[in-house]
């Protein structure tokens, strides 16, 4: 790592020589391409560079809607921040201490966003890794990939399907070939995402091409709950898209998208219909539906996990649903009904399907661990709901000032909060589980 007069830094691997800028305690090497695709096509790895790869400037983001607005209205500005669109994302971020010694080689954090696979983006203001990076000294890859129609409906025939999650399996390799010229340890990678990031990661630890690539994962609040029996919703949703051309603007990509969501699909496909897009399981690089829980069982041994929810996540949705969110005020039976309604829907997207993902993994001979995140202000309408780990992960106070999934909280507590969560996950990706002991208000291990 050779240190310029200005405050750049230049990184030499296979890749080419790549140029980060230095930003407080961390370098930061962003908007690296690590491959290429035209529309509705796979991706293939990007060639080095026979020049400087300028990576001063952040990762456009996979054009999107604002996914009702529901993220926008518990993080506010840190959402999805003032970002570029780009329909060709495939485009990844290094992380690293500013003061890495030139011999310290640092366990490597693949971070992959969620967003329902629709919305959000690796540079996304709530996802900065900077405090995690300089805290822990760790290496952070924040992975960029294809969303929606444009990465995630497909018959396999006249459109390939999974290609958001090719995209991803082609950052993985971009890692493993690059990440020591980053001071990263390609054979100390954790993959770690939240929400339908979650759910990726799930899904790659079954994918073709993928063994070898990471012996660790961190599975947050993946909806494994309703990720089977999509095959009807998928196919209705591919009937009514099929005719979007390669030719078509991204407005008219993403008009078609929307059509397809909303209360319409949920009372014709009901719960699976809350996340439509995502990995379509008998279509590369997946295997059939019916064959998943034993490769995910053949691969146990290969993949130490941590596997957790928080303890209300379906909170963040009912809370945005105007005559289900008023019904705490309703006298006697409304606080215990609306709380009855959170904990159902929360068991049935989040809680069961991930605690028998680890029995399964534990069964078939893998390491799992579990936990249960109970972070958030008393009383407030999204304490431990969808999200909350993100704030205590990522960011700054001064990205998350007035943000309400924050509102009511102290800002000194939070900061506390984070610092230990941010510790426990780094600490899994440095060593393995240690069983930590339980934080109470934060993060419980059953």
């Amino acid at each position: 790592m050779t240190e310029l007069p200005t405050t750049t830094t230049t990184f030499d691997c296979p890749a080419g020589t790549v140029i980060g800028r230095v930003t407080g305690e961390v370098v930061r090497a962003t908007g690296i391409r690590y491959a290429r695709a035209a529309r509705f096509e796979a991706p293939t790895p990007q060639p080095a560079s026979t020049t400087p790869i300028d990576a001063t400037a952040l990762s456009p983001a996979c054009p999107q809607g604002n996914g009702e607005g529901i993220v926008d209205n518990a993080f506010g500005e840190a959402a999805l921040g003032d970002l570029v669109a780009d329909e060709h994302a495939q485009y990844l971020s290094v992380t690293v201490p500013a003061d890495r010694r030139p011999d310290e080689i640092l366990p490597v954090m693949v971070w992959i966003h969620g967003g329902s696979y629709i919305i959000g983006a690796a540079d996304a203001p709530c996802h900065d890794p900077s405090a995690l990076v300089a805290e822990q000294r760790v290496v952070v890859v924040s992975v960029t990939y294809r969303l929606g129609l444009f990465g995630f409906l497909g018959d396999g025939v006249t459109r390939p399907a999974n290609l958001g999650l090719l995209d991803m399996i082609e950052a993985l390799r971009w890692v493993q070939r690059n990440i020591a010229g980053f001071g990263g340890d390609p054979d100390a990678v954790t993959v770690f995402g939240e929400s339908a990031g979650g759910d990726a990661v799930a899904q790659l630890m079954a994918a073709d091409g993928v063994p070898g690539l990471f012996h660790r994962a961190i599975i947050q609040s993946a909806p494994l709950g309703i990720t089977r029996r999509r095959e009807r919703l998928h196919a209705d949703m591919f009937a009514a898209s099929h005719e979007v051309s390669a030719s078509a603007t991204v407005e008219e990509v993403l008009a078609v998208q929307e059509s397809m969501m909303g209360l319409k699909a949920v009372l014709q496909h009901g719960l699976p219909a809350f996340m439509s897009f995502g990995p379509q399981y008998g279509h590369h690089p997946l295997p059939p539906e019916s064959e998943v829980d034993a490769i995910w069982e053949q691969r146990a041994r290969d993949v130490e996990i941590l596997i957790g929810w928080n303890s209300r996540e379906a909170g963040f949705f009912t809370a945005a649903i105007g005559g289900v969110s008023s019904l705490p005020a309703v006298p006697v039976v409304g606080s215990r009904l609306y709380e009855c309604l959170v904990h159902q829907l929360t068991r049935a997207i989040y809680t069961s399907a991930a605690d028998r993902f680890a029995r399964r993994h534990r069964r078939a001979g893998g390491k799992a661990a579990q936990y249960v995140i109970d972070w958030g202000a008393a009383d407030h309408p999204l304490r431990a709901v969808h999200t909350v780990d993100i704030p205590l992960l990522f960011g700054t106070p001064e990205i998350w000032s007035g943000a309400p999934i924050l509102a009511g909280y102290d800002a000194e507590r939070a900061a506390q909060d984070g610092s230990r969560l941010r510790q426990i996950w780094a600490g899994f990706a440095r060593s393995g589980w240690t069983a930590p002991a339980d934080v109470p208000g934060l993060i419980r291990f059953p």
